[in-house]
């Protein structure tokens, strides 16, 4: 018999026994499941509804070897769909995997019944669906990983976002607080964003405070340096606050040269020369 008709049979098969494979399916996926909602499991029965009927119709066409071929689009399409949802739901890679290997044993049940007088054919076509599960759940853990990958991207970008506010002090003055380490990454970020709210507010000063940042190298004062110049270019004049007495030492050995910016100790010394660069001032008012 030949693949094609093996395809054939298989799906003829599939179909005929849709129900009965899938809830053997289902029962043995929920068996696995140690918490989930109501709404989770409609959604896996829905899950193995969708895929066991696309399954079908895509072995038909006996493509059985190449799971690129277009008539398992509709089945890549679905698996893309539920890996991605459960690398954002937070399962496991094997979790995800097993959606498809757990297929084997009611399928492979129908085909020994259905086969049980053909042991040639049995042979091949309990080969056949072993080896399209098996790259199918490959599949699942490859399209996992990379949607969990890009989660990791996303949340390390927001992290950095969160780790560098830019906070309005007064009209036409921002502060930058810093803290940890400052890298090539973290400086993209923090440029993007002083220069950002600087277009956004017209700002004339930013004061960077690094008093949050625990070491000062070569590296750190480099990326410093670039974030000043490049809020220089955007019209702004920067003052860094936060200079304490290890990091002057530092600075000084490295021959780092901050001669043309303004540096203070705290950042309240900082605000108070900012104030009087934009021609502020602040007055304490006596109680009597």
């Amino acid at each position: 018999m030949t693949t094609k008709d093996n395809a054939t049979r298989i799906s003829q098969l599939i179909q005929q026994h849709e129900a009965e494979i899938g809830s053997q399916w289902i029962s043995q996926l929920e068996a696995m499941i140690v918490r989930g909602t109501s709404s989770s499991r409609e959604q896996l029965r829905t899950h193995c509804q969708q895929f066991l009927a696309a399954f079908a119709v895509a072995t038909r066409d006996g493509e059985l070897e190449n799971i690129e071929h277009r008539s398992w689009d509709e089945v890549r399409d679905l698996l893309t769909d539920i890996s991605s949802t459960r690398a954002k739901s937070g399962s496991t890679p094997s979790e995800t995997a097993s959606f498809v290997f757990s297929l084997k044993q009611p399928l492979f049940a129908q085909l020994t019944a259905a086969f049980a007088d053909e042991p040639g054919t049995l042979a091949a076509a309990s080969w056949a669906v072993s080896s399209l599960l098996d790259k199918f759940g490959l599949f699942t853990i490859e399209v996992f990983q990379k949607a969990r990958d890009q989660i990791i991207v996303r949340q390390q970008q927001e992290l950095l976002e969160l780790s560098t506010p830019v906070v309005k002090l007064w009209d036409g003055i921002l502060a930058l607080p810093l803290i940890g380490t400052l890298d090539s990454a973290r400086t993209q970020v923090v440029m993007e964003n002083i220069l950002q709210k600087i277009v956004d507010t017209g700002a004339e000063i930013a004061i960077i405070d690094i008093t949050g940042v625990p070491m000062v190298d070569t590296l750190v004062a480099q990326h410093l340096m670039k974030t000043i110049a490049a809020a220089r270019l955007m019209g702004a004049d920067c003052i860094i606050s936060g200079i304490r007495p290890q990091i002057a030492q530092t600075i000084v050995h490295l021959g780092v040269n901050l001669e043309d910016v303004v540096t203070k100790a705290t950042l309240a010394d900082a605000f108070l020369v900012a104030l009087e660069r934009t021609g502020a001032s602040v007055t304490v008012a006596r109680k009597n």
